[in-house]
């Protein structure tokens, strides 16, 4: 593999219309010259799985809070032992990781006693210390909510001077911007107190079957901890909760006007029968619906709670689909007759009492954090992203106001450090009684960016940059990202040849034929047909709908733990996930023969 690699990212021209680009972005997360032989060495791989597009300003914030926040648990929290962090770049827009091992054997031994003491104690007391966790993010989430973001008054209310508070508006302007940043920053470190270790324990009972079973598939391994109900799944039961109501009620033609939420409402209002769904809806968007249509990591998608044409197209097709008598339950009962079937069958095949009570105890540690693994995704990247964006939204609200922007979204082309210098100059001169300098500053750099993120939009990333690796070790990499030495030979080999099979991961098991169905945005998902094949660049939760209507899942990006390959197996559905090049080589309408327990996808027709 050595005698291979990827592109230089130094190598790679700039977009048109693109120059420039390097001013949208913190200096420290682009390639720059100064590290070149360090970055120039390294691997890269593009995030697809949660940053398939290119970045505004604003929103690469998350995309560090992130990565950072994820390192430190590696590095500095549990110490894993073969790992350290991973690092970041960006470039054109896009991110790229790249995973930072530990290269000493003798070092790695070292770790693993404090890796032992610290992570042993969280596995120990895991669901107390889970519950505790769900009580400081919804904790955290109502912190958010209680940000004030308001504009400056043309003077202060009368009680600020006789009650001598002695501070004005422009400080709790300021202290409002610097509470989002803070109140985000904690959230990703929220994030990662568990995740680091759910991945964790699922590779020890990953690498405790590989040792007793050498020929074991990874997706029999897969499949020993599925069938159990996470909360990422709830915003989808409740669809289905509010479907079988709407029919029970005789409502469900209202919502062949979904594409209107307003029309469906004033049709709703107009009955009891109506009005009682009202409230049952009201009661299921919050918290459930504040749920985003992408990764959750975009401005730019549409949450459900404020696009309801989305949730209620959901639920006329739910509607559609319970007249013609379809069970809308995933099928958790025969998914678990399989996977105790596994468990019994591998469980059998071990030589000693000793080995069957090792194999039980690390089974169910991965039971046991596994729900963890999807259900943050729901607190972090769905609900509370859906609260920042719309705090941060307010906040553009108020430069609108005052000149400094043309409309509330162009708040996210601003970095996050710049900020604190818009709204100063905004306070300082509201203060003063003189004119800004932002309403002549920023419109004109907000177009400039706004072209050049146009530009990034239009370039299309490739999978790896640098040198590969000749082994992968960190956690995240191999389970969420599908990064593996194998996955790594077949991007090296994958983009020239354009015939025969795309190999990807075995995802999720089963064989079937089907007419593909090629998306790239939550806004093509309405053009699924029933009985189709999705071919993506990757899925979101939010997706989940289309799931009782499709027959497989291919994805260009993924492992075993993305949120494609849990889903298709929680709905029993094929999937192959990781293919790198599914959307470049297969056309809408072509037939497709999915293999989700081998992990390939076959053309059978041009």
């Amino acid at each position: 593999m050595s005698e291979r690699r990827f592109p230089s990212p130094f190598d790679i021209p700039v977009p048109d219309g693109a120059e420039g680009w390097t001013d949208l972005y913190s200096y420290s997360s682009v390639f720059s010259e100064d590290r070149r032989e360090q970055e120039d060495q390294a691997f890269w791989f593009q995030d697809g799985v949660h940053w398939p597009m290119a970045m505004t300003p604003w929103d690469a914030t998350f995309y560090e809070y992130a990565i950072a926040s994820l390192s430190q648990y590696n590095t500095r929290h549990y110490i894993i032992p073969p790992a350290m962090g991973i690092d970041y770049r960006i470039l054109y827009g896009y991110a790229y990781l790249s995973p930072v091992g530990v290269a000493d054997p003798a070092e790695i031994g070292s770790r693993v006693p404090e890796f032992m003491e610290r992570a042993g104690h969280y596995f120990a007391n895991w669901n107390d210390l889970y519950a505790n966790w769900l009580e400081k993010i919804r904790a955290l989430i109502h912190d958010m909510e209680l940000v004030q973001v308001e504009p400056l008054p043309d003077r202060e209310p009368l009680e600020v001077v006789t009650e001598g508070r002695g501070t004005g508006s422009g400080l709790a302007l300021m202290e409002s911007y610097h509470r989002i940043l803070d109140l985000g920053l904690k959230l990703w470190q929220y994030h990662f107190e568990f995740l680091n270790l759910g991945y964790a324990a699922y590779l020890d009972f990953f690498g405790f079957c590989k040792q007793a079973w050498p020929n074991i598939p990874d997706l029999a391994i897969a499949k020993m901890v599925a069938g159990v109900d996470v909360d990422l799944f709830r915003p989808d039961d409740e669809l289905k909760k509010l479907a079988r109501l709407a029919v029970g009620l005789g409502l469900d033609q209202h919502f062949t006007s979904a594409g209107r939420p307003d029309v469906v409402d004033e049709a709703l209002q107009g009955s009891d029968e109506g009005r009682q769904w009202l409230a049952a809806w009201a009661e299921s968007a919050e918290p459930w619906f504040n749920f985003s249509s992408g990764s959750g990591f975009y401005h730019s998608d549409h949450i459900w709670i404020e696009h309801r044409e989305i949730p209620y197209g959901f639920i006329g097709n739910y509607t559609q689909m319970l007249r013609e008598g379809t069970d809308l339950a995933r099928p958790l009962d025969e998914i678990r007759a399989e996977r105790d079937r596994i468990v019994l069958e591998y469980a059998e095949l071990l030589p000693s009492d000793d080995d069957r009570s090792t194999f039980e105890q690390k089974l169910g540690l991965a039971r046991t954090v596994f729900p963890y693994v999807e259900n943050h995704n729901f607190y972090v990247e769905h609900w509370s992203h859906s609260v920042l964006w719309r705090k941060m939204r307010a906040l553009g609200g108020v430069l609108v106001k005052e000149g400094f922007l043309a409309e509330e979204d162009d708040i996210f082309f601003l970095k996050r450090n710049e900020v604190p210098d818009a709204l100063w100059d905004m306070y300082s001169s509201w203060a003063v009684g003189a004119p800004s300098r932002g309403p002549a500053y920023w419109p004109p750099e907000i177009e400039r960016r706004k072209q050049i993120v146009s530009a990034l939009e239009k370039w299309s990333p490739p999978p790896a940059l640098g040198a590969p690796p000749e082994v992968v070790t960190e956690p995240f990499t191999i389970m969420l990202w599908g990064i593996t030495s194998e996955s790594v030979a077949g991007w090296l080999g994958g983009a020239d040849d354009e015939s025969g099979d795309l190999k990807g991961m075995a995802a999720s098991p089963g064989v079937v034929e089907g007419l593909a169905r090629v998306i790239f945005s939550p806004a093509e998902i309405g053009e699924v047909q029933d009985g189709e094949i999705l071919v993506a660049p990757l899925t979101a939760p939010s997706w989940a709908p289309i799931f009782r209507k499709i027959r497989a899942t291919v994805t260009d990006v993924g492992g075993m733990m993305s949120h494609a390959a849990i889903v298709c197996r929680e709905y029993g559905l094929p999937a192959v996930t990781g293919t790198a090049f599914g959307t470049k080589r297969i056309k809408t309408g072509q037939r497709l023969r999915v293999d989700g327990s081998n992990g390939t996808v076959t053309v059978l027709d041009d």
